[in-house]
């Protein structure tokens, strides 16, 4: 043990070494304004008391009275249409408390979750535990739904991030036009009983256009639709090498061989044919195809 602790002792040490340089040069290079220091002609602020204020009530006053720090560079202007516009650092703010909802985001409201729901029944179908691994798959779904989901992202570069970033359009404005690309792209792979079952358990009110539906009812029945149609293509997948598992049983049933696992000889037939029909592209073509791309 302490061998191991002085293996990594002088690592420790040039880590906190270097940590300590760059903020004393973080220190160093802070602007002129951001050092809060009373000036020597400076009146002294008085409460409605009459006291002198004095120390840290002091120093947060000209904290706030400054132009580039402090509470006044986070405001809320209202529009005249009614909508409110966010200063850059709230804006800054929600864009990084969005990044955590990304996740839930990506398998929500793409073609994600059909396509890892696919690749999974079918490692299942060919009998292999590990192979491909969960890193391939995934790493393969994300890239095809990145391919599927092309059109939808130049839609939404188009109609919401361009005007945002020209300050055409606010936060809220940019972020309701963001939201008809990926609406129209799930209400077109959504089923209609999904979306009846969803509107019946949330009690909604009947909508008269399919773009009155409310997202918290259509990304469940989007999601649901997706899992549907996965678990039919995976279906369609697990027959053939279904029947070579039955007939490789049949076989060793009749010569005696209870004994010997059939999953061991089916695998190898199940791999050839797999290989000679070009599966992959076959089941890539077919998910691709199934958005309508």
């Amino acid at each position: 043990m302490r061998v191991f602790l002085n293996r990594f002792a002088a690592p420790r040490a040039l880590l906190m070494v270097l940590l300590m340089v760059f903020l004393s040069s973080l220190l160093l290079t802070l602007p002129a304004h951001a050092q809060v220091t009373p000036a020597a002609d400076a009146p002294l602020t008085t409460s409605s008391a009459g006291a002198a204020i004095t120390g840290p009530e002091r120093a947060l006053q000209m904290l706030e009275s400054s132009t580039g720090l402090g509470v006044p560079a986070m405001t809320v202007t209202t529009q005249p249409d009614g909508s409110l516009n966010y200063t850059v650092s709230i804006q800054i703010l929600m864009l990084m408390t969005a990044l955590t909802l990304l996740p839930a985001l990506l398998m929500m409201m793409t073609s994600f979750t059909r396509i890892l729901v696919v690749f999974a029944i079918l490692r299942q179908a060919l009998g292999l535990q590990q192979t491909p691994s969960n890193q391939i798959l995934l790493g393969l779904a994300l890239f095809l739904s990145l391919f599927i989901m092309t059109p939808v992202l130049e839609q939404v570069n188009v109609r919401a991030l361009q005007p945002y970033l020209s300050e055409q359009l606010t936060a809220g404005q940019a972020l309701a036009e963001a939201e008809l690309p990926f609406r129209e792209f799930m209400m077109a792979q959504t089923r209609e009983s999904d979306l009846a079952l969803f509107m019946e358990l949330g009690a909604a009110t009947p909508v008269a256009s399919q773009q009155e539906i409310p997202f918290t009812v259509l990304v469940p029945a989007f999601v649901t639709s997706e899992l549907k149609t996965a678990f039919q293509i995976g279906f369609m997948l697990f027959i053939p090498f279904l029947v070579i598992d039955l007939v490789v049983a049949s076989v060793l049933m009749a010569m005696g061989m209870m004994m010997l696992s059939p999953i061991i000889i089916s695998l190898p037939f199940k791999i050839m044919l797999f290989v000679l029909v070009d599966g992959w592209a076959m089941v890539i073509g077919t998910l691709a195809a199934s958005f309508g791309t």
